[in-house]
Parts: structure tokens; C-alpha cells; sequence
């Protein structure tokens, strides 16, 4: 996970309490959504299908965080 100080260095919000993680795969591609289950909050990638569950997850997260962190963002 991404530490607090690394956090606030990128001008990121604290990672949420609860996400959800949905993995689907399409072709050599994997589309991963992170969804912040206090505000329904969504954000999407795309990864190769080879990528490790750990590494698209923690991208994932990261645009999950840069989303709220958005004015206008859920939090």
C-alpha cells in the first residue's frame, strides 16, 4: 500500500477505508476498477493480463486516490 508521507507528497488523499477491487479480463488485457465503498466512487485501469494481482491493484488504487483527491471528488 501507499504510505501517508508519500501521499500527501503527491497532493493524494488518504486511501480510502474500504475498496473493492473488480478484475475482468479481456483478451491480453485485464481492466481493473477500485471502487471506494463509502462514496461508490469508481476508477479504471488496464493492464496486461500477465501483471501481477498485487501491482494492478495498487495502480488501481492510486487512481482511485488521484479521483477523490479532484475537486469535486467524493470524498
Amino acid at each position: 500500500m501507499l504510505g501517508a508521507a508519500w501521499n500527501k507528497a503527491q497532493g493524494m488523499a488518504e486511501p480510502p477505508q474500504d475498496v473493492l477491487f473488480e478484475f475482468k479480463q479481456i483478451g491480453r488485457s485485464v481492466k481493473v476498477t477500485a471502487i471506494d465503498a463509502k462514496t461508490g466512487t469508481e476508477a479504471s485501469i488496464v493492464g496486461p493480463a500477465g501483471g501481477t494481482d498485487n501491482e494492478l491493484k495498487r495502480v488501481a488504487l492510486a487512481k482511485l486516490q488521484y479521483v477523490l483527491a479532484k475537486p469535486g471528488g467524493k470524498r
